[in-house]
């Protein structure tokens, strides 16, 4: 059966039926609008889209695939304010004729990962378009916590990672050269393994910076160099490649660091403590902030190309 046949409203109950709630769903999916309680009376807000051909493919992903991929590029935005994630919007805008289990599918994606994070969907938009788009919108509760923003890294802070890197980049290479493994890195990239827990923590510990790490390690640590008005230099050693990331770079003739500090949708967060701050369990000390401006690894402009992704370049 295609989205057409099911029609709007039939899609939308199909939809709706797959759909959970957590403790802070006061009103889900079925009215004008949802109700989410925020005790903190703060609300923390990130919106996200994907669309079919830029930021996935329907060979390489399957529906689930992309919904956690969704899902998780914006819990992750809310977790790197050092909120935990409640609620997500979702709109969803398909050809007509998409079979409807690719919908579905990407609910049950959508809904698997919101849960993981502590959060449920509650609510959305369906329309027919010509190319496959997915926008999710994420909510996010402080807690009583202030938000680490990407504007308080001070000198003599260390900088630290929580989650994987380099392997979303290394699995989209493979698939881009027509391979389909090492499993590891394709399944990196296809879906994300956002360390939820990492942000809260961090700023429970005093984080003076945060990022999520969506377009390359060097280019969002550049963006907390610029708001900070500092140099966060990474330390490359810090990394240790890993045996299948090793092997397949060397199959394919890349570099294994530039995945690592130039590849994006991995969704890990870089973090900045202030010196005697023992970063969280989640963390590894990856680099110092000190005086000045911009970024640097080992201490020296990185040469080799951009600094990560950018739109519209």
């Amino acid at each position: 059966m295609s989205v057409a046949e099911s029609g709007e409203f039939g899609l939308i109950a199909r939809i709706t039926a797959r759909l959970g709630a957590q403790p802070s769903t006061i009103l889900g999916p079925g009215d004008d609008a949802a109700i989410v309680a925020v005790p903190d009376g703060r609300v923390v807000a990130s919106t996200d889209v994907l669309v079919e051909g830029r930021h996935f493919r329907r060979d390489w992903s399957s529906a689930l695939d992309v919904g956690h991929r969704a899902a998780a590029a914006n819990l992750a935005d809310i977790a790197a304010m050092g909120a935990v994630p409640n609620a997500l919007l979702v709109a969803f805008c398909g050809p007509p004729d998409l079979d409807v289990r690719w919908a579905e599918e990407l609910t049950d994606g959508l809904a698997a990962e919101a849960e993981r994070a502590g959060a449920a969907v509650v609510g959305g938009d369906i329309s027919a378009s010509p190319v496959l788009t997915v926008a999710v919108t994420a909510l996010g509760d402080l807690r009583g916590r202030e938000p680490v923003l990407r504007s308080g890294a001070r000198a003599g802070d260390t900088v630290a990672l929580a989650g994987r890197i380099g392997y979303a980049a290394a699995g989209y290479t493979v698939l881009s050269r027509g391979f389909r493994t090492p499993k590891a890195l394709v399944e990196a990239y296809r879906r994300p393994a956002v360390p939820y827990s990492a942000g809260p923590a961090a700023a429970e510990l005093g984080a003076t910076s945060m990022i999520d790490v969506s377009d390359g390690l060097l280019a969002d640590a550049g963006h907390v160099a610029s708001a900070s008005r500092v140099v966060l230099d990474i330390d490359r050693d810090a990394f240790a490649i890993p045996e299948q990331m090793r092997d397949a770079a060397a199959a394919l003739g890349v570099d294994p660091y530039s995945w690592i500090l130039t590849g994006g949708d991995d969704h890990a967060l870089l973090a900045t403590f202030p010196p005697g701050v023992e970063p969280p369990e989640l963390f590894q000390i990856i680099g110092s902030v000190s005086e000045g401006s911009g970024v640097t690894v080992d201490g020296k402009p990185y040469g080799d190309g951009p600094l990560g992704w950018e739109h519209f370049r």
